[in-house]
């Protein structure tokens, strides 16, 4: 696909498209709220405890910022992974709502796959379109949004992107709960800040923390640390240690064994095998 690479300088904003030639390793990071769309090859992804795998026309929706660990199962030269993914903007998509007047039953999971549908798949295509026309990108960009939303918004992921646009859903405000932690990770989780950001009781919030997450907002915490402590030990040639503490451990040995723990190496020899993919 000749936009593959396309990522946040995109001059469709929110918009990227990905393609790999060969089938990857697992990897680790941060998953915001989207919208995928995967035109060829096969994926497989681990969010909130559960594994999905999914591959051609088949649409996927993350609701909440998540940990994740993605990894490319089938791609060749002849035939590469290709993907589109689309961030979901809960302003668009409350708006939606309101002027159709859509409702749902609620949905209590981080991720979802559905295959897509035919309307669904034309409107990705026009969007990826736009790519070419960039005159065009202003005026259509809304439009082609708004009518993939409701593609969603109509279909089987309607309950999961109806609880990402409202605002005091139960999606919304354990969302609000993860942005703190995301903000906090190295601070001593505080119970009672939780509860005042998310509009909870401590007893309603975990437990709906552990619906949508698999995780309680301690466990959530860990993984925000140790990502950001990858992301920080493969940026740069730092100490394990200084790292260890700069993301809230108190205990050099205890991040190496959460850390080995997560990622399946210690720090040293796990980011000697993402340099080595990399290159």
């Amino acid at each position: 696909m000749r936009h593959a690479g396309t990522g946040p300088d995109c001059i469709v904003p929110g918009l990227r498209v990905r393609s790999v030639t060969t089938p990857t390793l697992p990897m680790s990071g941060i998953e915001e709220p989207m919208f995928a769309l995967i035109l060829q090859g096969r994926k497989r992804s681990t969010i909130g405890g559960r594994t999905y795998e999914y591959g051609p026309g088949d649409c996927v929706i993350v609701s909440l910022t998540m940990p994740s660990t993605g990894q490319v199962t089938h791609a060749s030269e002849d035939e590469p992974y290709l993907g589109v993914a689309l961030t979901l903007r809960p302003a668009e998509i409350a708006g939606l709502i309101v002027e159709a007047e859509a409702e749902a039953p609620p949905a209590a999971a981080p991720m979802a796959v559905h295959a897509a549908s035919s309307q669904l798949l034309d409107a990705v295509g026009r969007l990826v379109t736009l790519l070419d026309h960039p005159d065009d990108v202003r005026i259509l960009r809304p439009l082609l949004e708004k009518e993939i939303l409701w593609r969603l918004l109509s279909g089987p992921h309607g309950p999961m992107l109806r609880e990402v646009g409202l605002a005091d859903s139960r999606a919304s405000r354990i969302g609000r709960a993860i942005r703190w932690l995301q903000q906090h990770y190295a601070e001593p989780v505080s119970t009672q800040q939780l509860e005042a950001v998310s509009g909870m009781s401590a007893s309603s919030l975990f437990r709906h923390f552990k619906d949508f997450t698999s995780l309680s907002p301690l466990q959530y915490q860990k993984q925000i640390r140790l990502h950001e402590a990858r992301a920080r030990l493969a940026a740069a040639s730092c100490d394990v240690a200084a790292v260890a503490y700069q993301v809230g451990y108190e205990s050099p040995s205890q991040f190496t064994r959460e850390y080995s723990r997560m990622f399946g190496r210690p720090p040293r020899d796990d980011l000697r095998r993402v340099r080595e993919t990399v290159v």
